[in-house]
């Protein structure tokens, strides 16, 4: 072994909380790896692109339609996640649910295999399916990380999940891309290639995501709160937000309003390619190849700056980047222009994601993880719903201006930094502290 083996294993110690092996960390941010691929190729690249053009066969309502299967699927994670992660946390059977919406997204993305043209009810049925359940995932796996690193480097291990996802999706993406690029060589249509995109993307995702099922451990005692139904559970969470952790409620808001920003870039990103700046699809691929390279690269980055500089200033600064990518993609009329802004928009991408989780992380009680980052995910999936909505509104309203949409596309993340402001994060901290206090030995334990 090189002498930079014990260097290495020296830095994961002061990372990694005590009794967490490299192994285990390496298990969870597989599961960043194997689920990027399900948003990276079904949701910004080609499913919803072939949706439009060959199952509903360029139908004027074909893209109303596809927002609509998502932003429903989206508010059923808003109802249901909150009583999946109270149940997760009274149980502490995280990776049993996680396993279940694993299984759930994968034969979701394999069923859109059967969807060809005017198969509109699958490819809807298919898609809404998938989606619920890959939140669903998104916001359980989230939940183990307070439990993986230390609380002074939440940001850089939250950035190296992220980064990482990233290279899983830039690995399915390439791999569809060839699969497309010998189909349209041979004079295929897009219906007789696209369906194995979609059954390669559910392998990658199984096959991926095994190791989260074999080394992650449960470390969070099982809370046995008594079960409640959907809406108490709702409501009864976000009134102890009110009364006990008003941070972490400042931070859902801050949470939905900039996410519904990038809820637009994922979901919409090929359609502004295509209809604002006259992209074909293979460059449209590679754009979003691009943006996956920028948004590792940001994400395992700006993980260690996020703990050297603090979690609010670092999420303020990307919060910044956002606004500045929105005003160069609204005034980008060549193409180069238009790829620095995406570029922008991948760094941005990567840092963001990874600064949320990481200050959710660091602002969740113990013992409550599961719970509170459902909160977390209601946020996330209320600017889901909102985002995209709001973009297809504008760009109905004013006939189709999509650069207008883009540019009202930018106020929400001027508002997320508005609202970031009123976040006092050692205020917030102490309130976490307390809560651990109140729990005891087994809830200092996880604040260690």
């Amino acid at each position: 072994m090189s002498g930079a083996g014990p260097q290495t294993a020296s830095r994961l110690a002061e990372t990694l909380k005590p009794g967490v092996s490299r192994r285990e960390l390496w298990a969870w941010a597989m599961y960043d790896f194997a689920n990027s691929g399900y948003t990276t190729v079904v949701l910004t690249t080609v499913f919803s692109a072939y949706f439009v053009g060959v199952v509903a066969s360029g139908r004027d309502w074909a893209t109303l339609a596809f927002t609509c299967a998502l932003s429903l699927s989206y508010l059923v994670v808003m109802l249901t996640m909150p009583a999946i992660g109270a149940r997760a946390d009274a149980t502490a059977r995280r990776r049993r649910f996680l396993f279940i919406s694993t299984a759930g997204c994968v034969v979701g993305t394999a069923f859109l295999a059967l969807a060809g043209p005017n198969d509109i009810a699958i490819g809807l049925v298919a898609l809404a399916l998938s989606n619920y359940c890959y939140c669903v995932g998104e916001s359980l796996i989230a939940a183990f990380l307070p439990e993986i690193a230390r609380e002074e480097a939440l940001g850089r291990v939250s950035g190296w999940g992220w980064s990482f996802g990233y290279f899983g999706g830039m690995l399915t993406l390439g791999l569809s891309l060839a699969i497309a690029t010998r189909g349209e060589a041979a004079g295929l249509p897009a219906e007789a290639y696209v369906p194995w995109v979609m059954l390669l993307t559910a392998g990658i995702f199984a096959l991926a995501a095994i190791p989260s099922f074999l080394f992650l451990r449960e470390r969070s005692p099982a809370t046995h709160r008594e079960r409640e139904g959907i809406w108490r559970r709702l409501a009864n969470a976000w009134r102890d937000t009110r009364e006990n952790f008003p941070d972490f409620r400042m931070l859902l808001l801050c949470g939905a309003f900039y996410q519904a920003g990038i809820a637009v870039v994922v979901a919409l990103a090929a359609v502004y390619a295509t209809e604002a700046m006259g992209f074909t699809m293979a460059q449209t691929m590679m754009l979003v190849f691009t943006v996956n390279i920028a948004a590792a690269a940001g994400a395992f980055a700006f993980g260690h700056f996020q703990d050297h500089t603090g979690h609010k200033r670092a999420l303020a600064i990307t919060l910044v980047g956002w606004i500045f990518m929105v005003l160069v993609a609204w005034a980008a009329t060549q193409a180069w222009v238009f790829w620095v802004a995406a570029t922008l928009a991948g760094l941005c991408m990567g840092t963001s994601q990874s600064a949320g989780r990481a200050m959710c992380g660091a602002l969740a009680p113990p013992r409550r993880l599961a719970e509170f980052f459902s909160l977390w995910t209601f946020a996330i999936q209320l600017a889901a719903v909102v985002g995209p909505l709001c973009y297809g509104l504008v760009t109905w309203v004013s006939g189709g201006n999509h650069r207008l949409a883009l540019l009202f596309t930018g106020s929400f993340f001027v508002l997320g930094l508005l609202v970031l402001t009123r976040v006092d994060f050692p205020r917030g901290m102490r309130a976490r502290q307390q809560a651990g206090q109140a729990l005891g030995p087994a809830g200092q334990e996880n604040l260690r």
